[in-house]
């Protein structure tokens, strides 16, 4: 096991920092204010019996009840009137969210110097992409996230999480400030980018175009870690532990979705292009960090390709050797995210743009 005081620093000093798209009115939000606006639901009715007010510290009572794609921390407000609790908070000059916890920063000290650092940030909500006019995708709550691998103390690579999917990247490929990896967060959909512009939705291509886009620039520059809890995870004993003892620990254990189930196509702000459910206007909500994958190891035999992982092409254009690449593709050994956009629908829709 690392020593304490060395792998916290490592993981502070070299936490990334994600620059928020300039004209995204959706910035990172307290994850723990989300359960004031939002009441559990199962088949869109009110769980009976469900502990109230919901807190951090109480949120895992809720696996009772049911789990991922079962029970539903659903919005009281109307989305579709944008509630001002959607709009999360502004960074200010520092990077900081004031007032707002956004970030939970989760440490897995696999053993013999092999140390992964997630940092999982949060947000009200998540602006889909738009298709033929229509946004696609939008649903209550989102986490995305940045994962560091670090071996003996030192940095080796990088996990992107984006919609479905994600990319890596070895650290030295990066873009940083300091020693600080750089990401740049989607404008509305918050998929984390390790480069600017208009970046390809399609899964596993550094494309800077495509039919579906991402838009990411230098807006206003956000630092997770300024604002965040702090916390080993232990996989054997699948439980968290906060580093300053203190910190809630109760909701890293939720197994729901942190948003509105998918609205019925009988609900009328609920729309789908031609009628195709993975077109729907709005989706359902993400499940949290503990769904995950926090103990990512590599994949016995799966080759990187098979595992959508992009790790050749660093942000100076530099092609990676097959060693690094197979290094940054360990991050991703079964890590996926929530559902919006899948990668059939998504080769469809380029085959028809074509």
């Amino acid at each position: 096991m690392a020593p304490l005081f060395n792998l916290v620093w490592a993981v502070m000093a070299l936490a990334p920092k994600v620059w928020l798209q300039s004209q995204d009115p959706y910035y990172p939000s307290d994850f723990g204010a989300q359960l004031v606006h939002t009441k559990p639901q199962i088949n869109f009715n009110i769980v009976d019996g469900a502990p109230s007010p919901l807190t951090l510290d109480n949120l895992a009572s809720l696996n009772a009840f049911g789990g991922k794609d079962t029970i539903y921390l659903t919005s009281v407000d109307d989305v579709t009137q944008n509630p001002t609790w959607l709009n999360g908070v502004k960074p200010d000059g520092n990077g900081k969210t004031n007032g707002a916890t956004t970030c939970a920063v989760i440490i897995n000290d696999r053993g013999s110097g092999n140390v992964d650092a997630y940092y999982m940030y949060f947000y009200a909500n998540n602006q889909g992409n738009t298709v033929l006019g229509q946004e696609v995708g939008n649903h209550v709550g989102d986490w995305e996230h940045n994962m560091i691998r670090f071996q003996d103390g030192v940095p080796q690579a990088v996990w992107y999480s984006q919609h479905s999917y994600g990319q890596a990247f070895t650290y030295s490929s990066l873009e940083k400030q300091g020693l600080r990896p750089v990401g740049y967060s989607g404008k509305g959909t918050h998929a984390t980018y390790a480069t600017s512009g208009y970046r390809s939705l399609v899964p596993g291509f550094n494309l800077p175009q495509g039919p579906l886009e991402d838009e990411t620039d230098q807006g206003t520059l956000w630092d997770p870690i300024a604002s965040a809890y702090f916390y080993s995870y232990n996989a054997v004993s699948d439980s968290f532990t906060a580093y300053d003892g203190t910190s809630p620990t109760d909701w890293l254990q939720y197994l729901g979705n942190w948003g509105d189930e998918q609205y019925p196509d009988s609900d009328p702000r609920q729309d789908k292009i031609f009628g195709i459910s993975q077109t729907a206007k709005y989706s359902s909500g993400p499940t949290g960090p503990r769904d995950k994958f926090l103990n990512r190891s590599e994949p016995p035999d799966a080759p990187v390709a098979e595992a959508i992982i992009l790790a050749i092409v660093g942000h100076q254009g530099a092609l990676a050797s097959r060693e690094e690449a197979e290094l940054a593709g360990q991050l991703a050994a079964g890590a996926t995210h929530h559902q919006p956009l899948n990668r059939n629908f998504l080769m469809t829709l380029l085959l028809f743009a074509l």
